[in-house]
Protein backbone atom coordinates (compact mmCIF):
# COMPACT_ATOMS: atom_id res chain seq x y z
CA UNK A 1 0.00 0.00 0.00
CA UNK A 2 1.29 3.36 -0.78
CA UNK A 3 2.28 6.27 1.55
CA UNK A 4 -1.05 8.28 0.01
CA UNK A 5 -3.16 5.61 1.07
CA UNK A 6 -2.34 5.38 4.64
CA UNK A 7 -2.14 9.77 4.81
CA UNK A 8 -5.41 8.97 3.32
CA UNK A 9 -6.65 6.67 5.77
CA UNK A 10 -5.05 8.59 8.71
CA UNK A 11 -6.70 12.25 7.40
CA UNK A 12 -10.39 10.53 7.04
CA UNK A 13 -10.33 8.69 10.54
CA UNK A 14 -9.51 11.78 12.26
CA UNK A 15 -11.98 14.08 9.87
CA UNK A 16 -14.78 11.62 10.56
CA UNK A 17 -14.24 10.96 14.14
CA UNK A 18 -13.85 15.00 15.00
CA UNK A 19 -16.31 16.42 12.57
CA UNK A 20 -19.21 14.20 11.83
CA UNK A 21 -22.45 15.01 13.33
CA UNK A 22 -24.23 12.19 15.63
CA UNK A 23 -26.64 12.22 13.69
CA UNK A 24 -24.63 10.08 11.47
CA UNK A 25 -25.27 6.78 12.32
CA UNK A 26 -24.44 4.62 9.16
CA UNK A 27 -22.54 7.09 7.20
CA UNK A 28 -19.99 7.38 9.40
CA UNK A 29 -16.22 5.78 9.96
CA UNK A 30 -17.62 2.12 10.28
CA UNK A 31 -18.75 2.53 6.99
CA UNK A 32 -16.49 3.51 5.41
CA UNK A 33 -14.09 0.60 6.84
CA UNK A 34 -16.72 -1.60 5.24
CA UNK A 35 -16.70 -0.46 2.30
CA UNK A 36 -12.95 0.17 2.00
CA UNK A 37 -13.04 -3.95 2.72
CA UNK A 38 -15.07 -4.79 0.31
CA UNK A 39 -13.17 -2.69 -2.53
CA UNK A 40 -10.25 -4.39 -1.39
CA UNK A 41 -11.87 -7.93 -1.40
CA UNK A 42 -12.49 -7.48 -5.48
CA UNK A 43 -9.39 -5.73 -6.18
CA UNK A 44 -7.57 -8.82 -5.13
CA UNK A 45 -9.63 -11.15 -6.91
CA UNK A 46 -9.25 -8.71 -10.34
CA UNK A 47 -6.74 -7.74 -12.59
CA UNK A 48 -6.80 -4.28 -11.79
CA UNK A 49 -3.61 -2.18 -12.65
CA UNK A 50 -2.00 -0.73 -9.07
CA UNK A 51 -2.68 2.68 -10.03
CA UNK A 52 -6.44 1.99 -10.65
CA UNK A 53 -6.32 0.20 -6.98
CA UNK A 54 -4.72 2.98 -5.10
CA UNK A 55 -7.86 5.71 -7.22
CA UNK A 56 -10.31 3.01 -6.39
CA UNK A 57 -9.20 3.26 -2.77
CA UNK A 58 -8.98 6.65 -2.06
CA UNK A 59 -12.03 7.19 -3.95
CA UNK A 60 -13.80 4.91 -0.98
CA UNK A 61 -11.91 6.74 1.54
CA UNK A 62 -12.93 10.07 0.71
CA UNK A 63 -16.52 8.97 -0.51
CA UNK A 64 -18.93 9.62 2.08
CA UNK A 65 -16.39 12.81 3.77
CA UNK A 66 -18.81 15.52 2.71
CA UNK A 67 -21.28 13.99 5.39
CA UNK A 68 -19.59 17.04 7.42
CA UNK A 69 -21.51 19.32 5.63
CA UNK A 70 -24.69 17.16 5.45
CA UNK A 71 -26.55 14.88 4.09
CA UNK A 72 -27.26 16.50 0.51
CA UNK A 73 -25.19 16.93 -2.29
CA UNK A 74 -22.80 15.33 -0.29
CA UNK A 75 -21.08 13.64 -2.86
CA UNK A 76 -19.83 16.99 -4.35
CA UNK A 77 -18.25 18.10 -0.80
CA UNK A 78 -16.76 14.70 -0.99
CA UNK A 79 -15.31 15.38 -3.98
CA UNK A 80 -14.27 18.87 -2.76
CA UNK A 81 -12.31 17.43 0.17
CA UNK A 82 -10.59 14.55 -1.61
CA UNK A 83 -9.54 17.29 -4.48
CA UNK A 84 -8.29 19.67 -1.56
CA UNK A 85 -6.28 16.74 0.22
CA UNK A 86 -5.17 14.90 -2.96
CA UNK A 87 -3.56 18.37 -4.09
CA UNK A 88 -2.14 19.20 -0.89
CA UNK A 89 -0.09 15.57 -1.38
CA UNK A 90 1.22 16.38 -4.93
CA UNK A 91 -1.69 13.84 -6.34
CA UNK A 92 -1.58 14.51 -10.26
CA UNK A 93 -4.98 15.54 -11.83
CA UNK A 94 -5.64 12.91 -13.92
CA UNK A 95 -5.67 10.41 -10.86
CA UNK A 96 -7.71 13.45 -8.80
CA UNK A 97 -10.41 13.27 -12.02
CA UNK A 98 -10.75 9.68 -11.37
CA UNK A 99 -11.14 9.87 -7.62
CA UNK A 100 -13.83 12.22 -8.19
CA UNK A 101 -15.89 10.34 -10.92
CA UNK A 102 -15.59 7.09 -8.73
CA UNK A 103 -17.29 9.40 -5.97
CA UNK A 104 -20.12 11.09 -7.53
CA UNK A 105 -20.72 7.36 -9.41
CA UNK A 106 -22.13 6.46 -5.37
CA UNK A 107 -24.85 8.59 -5.93
CA UNK A 108 -27.83 6.23 -5.72
CA UNK A 109 -29.56 6.79 -9.12
CA UNK A 110 -25.97 6.93 -11.14
CA UNK A 111 -25.18 4.93 -13.87
CA UNK A 112 -21.76 3.51 -13.74
CA UNK A 113 -19.39 4.44 -17.24
CA UNK A 114 -16.26 1.70 -16.47
CA UNK A 115 -15.27 -0.77 -14.40
CA UNK A 116 -13.94 1.56 -11.30
CA UNK A 117 -17.15 3.38 -11.26
CA UNK A 118 -18.87 0.07 -11.35
CA UNK A 119 -16.35 -1.44 -8.48
CA UNK A 120 -16.77 1.45 -6.26
CA UNK A 121 -21.02 1.01 -6.84
CA UNK A 122 -20.66 -2.82 -5.81
CA UNK A 123 -18.53 -2.05 -2.64
CA UNK A 124 -21.08 0.94 -1.21
CA UNK A 125 -23.84 -1.53 -1.65
CA UNK A 126 -21.66 -4.40 -0.21
CA UNK A 127 -23.87 -4.78 3.19
CA UNK A 128 -26.76 -6.10 1.15
CA UNK A 129 -24.75 -9.07 0.99
CA UNK A 130 -23.25 -9.49 4.45
CA UNK A 131 -24.45 -10.92 7.78
CA UNK A 132 -24.33 -7.11 9.37
CA UNK A 133 -26.93 -6.34 6.21
CA UNK A 134 -30.15 -6.07 9.12
CA UNK A 135 -27.78 -3.72 11.51
CA UNK A 136 -26.69 -1.49 9.03
CA UNK A 137 -30.31 -1.83 7.61
CA UNK A 138 -31.79 -0.53 11.20
CA UNK A 139 -29.03 2.37 11.52
CA UNK A 140 -29.84 4.14 7.92
CA UNK A 141 -33.50 4.24 8.99
CA UNK A 142 -32.53 5.54 12.04
CA UNK A 143 -30.06 7.90 10.66
CA UNK A 144 -32.86 9.18 8.06
CA UNK A 145 -35.42 9.70 11.10
CA UNK A 146 -33.40 11.86 12.86
CA UNK A 147 -32.34 13.74 10.30
CA UNK A 148 -35.89 14.71 9.59
CA UNK A 149 -35.57 13.21 5.72
CA UNK A 150 -38.00 10.07 6.04
CA UNK A 151 -39.35 8.34 9.30
CA UNK A 152 -40.12 5.16 8.15
CA UNK A 153 -41.45 2.32 10.90
CA UNK A 154 -39.79 -0.86 10.78
CA UNK A 155 -42.86 -2.49 8.95
CA UNK A 156 -42.41 0.11 6.03
CA UNK A 157 -38.46 0.31 6.44
CA UNK A 158 -38.73 -3.81 5.65
CA UNK A 159 -40.82 -3.14 2.88
CA UNK A 160 -38.55 -0.44 1.65
CA UNK A 161 -35.69 -2.68 1.51
CA UNK A 162 -37.72 -5.80 -0.36
CA UNK A 163 -38.48 -3.50 -2.91
CA UNK A 164 -35.00 -1.46 -3.59
CA UNK A 165 -33.50 -5.13 -3.60
CA UNK A 166 -35.51 -6.39 -5.56
CA UNK A 167 -36.23 -3.88 -8.32
CA UNK A 168 -33.96 -0.97 -7.60
CA UNK A 169 -30.63 -2.76 -6.70
CA UNK A 170 -28.05 -4.37 -8.68
CA UNK A 171 -24.50 -5.52 -8.64
CA UNK A 172 -22.23 -4.81 -11.88
CA UNK A 173 -18.74 -6.33 -11.17
CA UNK A 174 -18.20 -9.89 -12.00
CA UNK A 175 -16.75 -10.44 -9.04
CA UNK A 176 -20.05 -9.21 -7.09
CA UNK A 177 -22.34 -10.81 -9.66
CA UNK A 178 -20.78 -14.00 -8.70
CA UNK A 179 -20.39 -13.85 -5.08
CA UNK A 180 -22.10 -11.14 -3.91
CA UNK A 181 -25.33 -11.64 -5.71
CA UNK A 182 -26.32 -14.98 -4.14
CA UNK A 183 -25.88 -13.79 -0.49
CA UNK A 184 -28.13 -10.95 -1.43
CA UNK A 185 -30.65 -12.93 -2.40
CA UNK A 186 -30.65 -14.92 0.51
CA UNK A 187 -31.08 -12.03 2.83
CA UNK A 188 -34.12 -10.98 0.19
CA UNK A 189 -35.70 -13.95 1.02
CA UNK A 190 -34.96 -13.74 4.91
CA UNK A 191 -36.77 -10.34 4.58
CA UNK A 192 -39.90 -11.25 2.40
CA UNK A 193 -40.17 -14.09 5.11
CA UNK A 194 -39.79 -11.77 8.28
CA UNK A 195 -42.60 -9.40 6.22
CA UNK A 196 -45.12 -12.71 5.63
CA UNK A 197 -44.62 -13.60 9.28
CA UNK A 198 -45.34 -10.05 10.49
CA UNK A 199 -48.11 -10.11 8.31
CA UNK A 200 -49.42 -13.60 9.36
CA UNK A 201 -48.95 -12.05 13.26
CA UNK A 202 -51.08 -9.36 12.65
CA UNK A 203 -54.04 -11.16 10.96
CA UNK A 204 -53.72 -13.63 14.04
CA UNK A 205 -53.44 -10.55 16.69
CA UNK A 206 -56.85 -8.91 14.70
CA UNK A 207 -58.53 -12.00 14.66
CA UNK A 208 -57.25 -12.64 18.35
CA UNK A 209 -58.77 -8.69 18.96
CA UNK A 210 -62.18 -9.81 17.29
CA UNK A 211 -62.44 -12.91 19.22
CA UNK A 212 -62.39 -10.83 22.48
CA UNK A 213 -64.51 -8.35 21.31
CA UNK A 214 -66.94 -11.05 20.91
CA UNK A 215 -66.63 -12.44 23.81
CA UNK A 216 -67.29 -8.92 25.72
CA UNK A 217 -70.39 -7.83 26.16
CA UNK A 218 -70.77 -4.17 24.21
CA UNK A 219 -73.01 -2.73 26.51
CA UNK A 220 -70.96 -0.66 28.79
CA UNK A 221 -69.36 0.98 25.36
CA UNK A 222 -72.48 1.83 23.86
CA UNK A 223 -74.06 3.09 27.17
CA UNK A 224 -71.03 5.11 27.57
CA UNK A 225 -71.22 6.32 23.76
CA UNK A 226 -74.57 7.46 24.89
CA UNK A 227 -73.91 9.11 27.93
CA UNK A 228 -71.20 11.02 26.97
CA UNK A 229 -73.22 12.01 23.59
CA UNK A 230 -75.90 13.18 25.62
CA UNK A 231 -73.83 15.25 28.14
CA UNK A 232 -72.13 17.07 25.12
CA UNK A 233 -75.59 18.01 23.76
CA UNK A 234 -77.23 19.40 27.55
CA UNK A 235 -73.89 21.21 27.62
CA UNK A 236 -74.18 22.94 24.40
CA UNK A 237 -78.02 24.17 24.92
CA UNK A 238 -76.67 25.53 28.31
CA UNK A 239 -74.09 27.54 26.34
CA UNK A 240 -77.00 28.73 23.86
CA UNK A 241 -79.54 29.18 26.67
CA UNK A 242 -76.77 31.50 28.57
CA UNK A 243 -75.19 33.45 24.78
CA UNK A 244 -79.09 34.56 24.46
CA UNK A 245 -79.42 35.53 28.19
CA UNK A 246 -76.77 37.49 27.87
CA UNK A 247 -77.97 39.32 24.79
CA UNK A 248 -81.47 39.82 26.10
CA UNK A 249 -80.31 41.43 29.14
CA UNK A 250 -77.25 43.19 27.32
CA UNK A 251 -80.37 44.67 25.03
CA UNK A 252 -82.98 45.41 27.85
CA UNK A 253 -80.93 47.71 29.61
CA UNK A 254 -79.84 49.54 26.78
CA UNK A 255 -83.79 50.20 25.66
CA UNK A 256 -84.52 50.83 29.12
CA UNK A 257 -81.06 53.66 29.05
CA UNK A 258 -82.32 54.65 26.00
CA UNK A 259 -86.21 55.15 26.53
CA UNK A 260 -86.12 56.77 30.29
CA UNK A 261 -82.54 58.47 29.20
CA UNK A 262 -82.70 59.75 25.29
CA UNK A 263 -86.03 59.98 23.79
CA UNK A 264 -87.59 62.18 26.51
CA UNK A 265 -84.28 64.56 25.13
CA UNK A 266 -85.76 64.20 21.36
CA UNK A 267 -88.41 66.84 21.36
CA UNK A 268 -85.83 69.66 22.27
CA UNK A 269 -85.37 71.67 18.48
CA UNK A 270 -81.41 71.43 19.54
CA UNK A 271 -81.85 67.37 19.41
CA UNK A 272 -83.61 66.71 16.37
CA UNK A 273 -80.59 65.36 14.41
CA UNK A 274 -80.42 62.45 17.07
CA UNK A 275 -84.01 61.29 16.09
CA UNK A 276 -82.98 59.27 13.04
CA UNK A 277 -79.82 57.49 14.83
CA UNK A 278 -82.33 56.82 17.89
CA UNK A 279 -84.93 54.84 16.21
CA UNK A 280 -82.06 53.06 13.94
CA UNK A 281 -80.79 52.03 17.58
CA UNK A 282 -84.16 51.06 19.04
CA UNK A 283 -85.04 48.72 15.99
CA UNK A 284 -81.73 46.43 16.01
CA UNK A 285 -82.19 46.68 19.84
CA UNK A 286 -85.62 45.72 19.77
CA UNK A 287 -84.90 42.62 17.08
CA UNK A 288 -82.21 41.52 18.55
CA UNK A 289 -83.95 40.87 21.70
CA UNK A 290 -86.75 39.42 20.32
CA UNK A 291 -84.38 36.82 18.04
CA UNK A 292 -82.91 35.99 21.63
CA UNK A 293 -86.08 34.84 23.12
CA UNK A 294 -86.79 32.85 20.09
CA UNK A 295 -83.51 30.97 20.66
CA UNK A 296 -84.24 30.17 23.78
CA UNK A 297 -88.46 29.65 23.55
CA UNK A 298 -89.29 26.07 23.96
CA UNK A 299 -91.80 23.93 21.52
CA UNK A 300 -94.81 22.33 23.23
CA UNK A 301 -95.50 18.97 21.59
CA UNK A 302 -98.85 17.09 21.79
CA UNK A 303 -97.91 15.25 24.56
CA UNK A 304 -99.85 12.26 23.34
CA UNK A 305 -99.06 8.74 22.08
CA UNK A 306 -100.95 5.67 20.89
CA UNK A 307 -100.60 2.10 21.73
CA UNK A 308 -100.26 1.68 17.63
CA UNK A 309 -96.70 4.22 18.35
CA UNK A 310 -95.72 1.69 20.86
CA UNK A 311 -95.98 -1.36 19.07
CA UNK A 312 -94.13 0.11 16.33
CA UNK A 313 -91.46 1.58 18.05
CA UNK A 314 -91.75 4.78 16.32
CA UNK A 315 -92.79 6.96 19.65
CA UNK A 316 -89.56 8.08 22.02
CA UNK A 317 -90.66 7.41 25.37
CA UNK A 318 -87.76 9.33 26.66
CA UNK A 319 -88.86 13.14 25.80
CA UNK A 320 -91.17 14.25 28.14
CA UNK A 321 -93.21 16.30 25.46
CA UNK A 322 -94.18 12.64 24.24
CA UNK A 323 -96.10 11.33 27.13
CA UNK A 324 -96.65 14.33 29.31
CA UNK A 325 -100.64 14.18 28.70
CA UNK A 326 -100.55 10.44 28.86
CA UNK A 327 -102.21 9.05 32.54
CA UNK A 328 -99.71 7.14 34.62
CA UNK A 329 -101.02 3.68 33.50
CA UNK A 330 -100.44 4.17 30.09
CA UNK A 331 -97.20 5.54 30.25
CA UNK A 332 -96.07 2.72 32.30
CA UNK A 333 -97.45 -0.01 30.18
CA UNK A 334 -95.42 1.63 27.19
CA UNK A 335 -92.45 2.25 29.00
CA UNK A 336 -92.36 -1.78 30.14
CA UNK A 337 -93.07 -2.41 26.61
CA UNK A 338 -89.85 -0.36 26.08
CA UNK A 339 -87.78 -1.80 28.26
CA UNK A 340 -88.02 -5.15 27.29
CA UNK A 341 -86.90 -4.70 23.68
CA UNK A 342 -83.00 -3.77 23.90
CA UNK A 343 -83.66 -2.41 20.33
CA UNK A 344 -86.07 -0.31 21.13
CA UNK A 345 -84.12 1.42 23.78
CA UNK A 346 -81.30 1.68 21.55
CA UNK A 347 -83.87 3.47 19.06
CA UNK A 348 -85.46 5.59 21.27
CA UNK A 349 -81.72 7.30 22.75
CA UNK A 350 -80.44 7.69 19.37
CA UNK A 351 -83.49 9.77 18.33
CA UNK A 352 -83.61 11.67 21.44
CA UNK A 353 -80.06 12.52 20.65
CA UNK A 354 -81.03 13.21 16.90
CA UNK A 355 -84.11 15.44 17.91
CA UNK A 356 -81.66 17.09 20.54
CA UNK A 357 -79.23 18.13 18.03
CA UNK A 358 -82.17 19.51 15.60
CA UNK A 359 -83.17 21.95 18.92
CA UNK A 360 -79.39 22.79 19.17
CA UNK A 361 -78.79 23.72 15.32
CA UNK A 362 -82.01 26.14 15.25
CA UNK A 363 -80.46 27.41 18.77
CA UNK A 364 -76.84 28.13 17.43
CA UNK A 365 -78.64 29.51 14.17
CA UNK A 366 -81.00 31.86 15.39
CA UNK A 367 -77.80 33.01 17.98
CA UNK A 368 -76.00 33.85 14.81
CA UNK A 369 -78.31 35.80 13.39
CA UNK A 370 -78.97 37.74 16.35
CA UNK A 371 -75.18 38.35 17.46
CA UNK A 372 -75.05 39.61 13.56
CA UNK A 373 -77.93 41.89 13.84
CA UNK A 374 -76.98 43.19 17.38
CA UNK A 375 -73.51 43.86 15.73
CA UNK A 376 -74.81 45.81 12.59
CA UNK A 377 -77.07 47.55 14.87
CA UNK A 378 -73.71 49.25 16.90
CA UNK A 379 -71.80 50.35 13.91
CA UNK A 380 -75.15 51.68 11.97
CA UNK A 381 -76.06 53.26 15.16
CA UNK A 382 -72.65 55.04 15.63
CA UNK A 383 -72.28 56.01 11.57
CA UNK A 384 -75.73 57.34 11.73
CA UNK A 385 -74.94 59.29 15.35
CA UNK A 386 -71.60 60.48 13.18
CA UNK A 387 -73.31 61.68 10.12
CA UNK A 388 -76.31 63.35 12.28
CA UNK A 389 -73.52 65.53 14.21
CA UNK A 390 -71.16 66.13 11.37
CA UNK A 391 -74.81 67.43 9.36
CA UNK A 392 -75.25 69.70 12.09
CA UNK A 393 -71.63 71.42 12.56
CA UNK A 394 -72.42 72.00 8.57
Amino acid sequence: MSSIIDKATDFVQNLLSNELGKNCLYHNITHTLRVYKSTKEIIENTTLTPEDGEILLLSVLFHDTGYIKGCYNHEKESSKIATTFLKENNINETIIEKVIFCIMATKIDAQPKNDLEKIIRDADTSHFAKKYYKESSELLRQELKKANIKNFNKEEWLTENIIFLKSKHTYYSDYAIKYWNPKKEENLKKMMKARKNNKKKKEEEKKQLQKYLKSKDPERAIQSVFRITLKNHIKLSDIADTKANILLSVNAIILSIALSSLIPKLDNPSNQHLIIPTIIFIIFTVITMILAVLATRPNVTSGKFTKKDVENKSVNLLFFGNFHKMTLDEFEWAMNEMLLDKEYIYSSMTKDLYFLGLVLQRKYSLLRITYNIFMIGIVAYVLGFAIAIALVEN
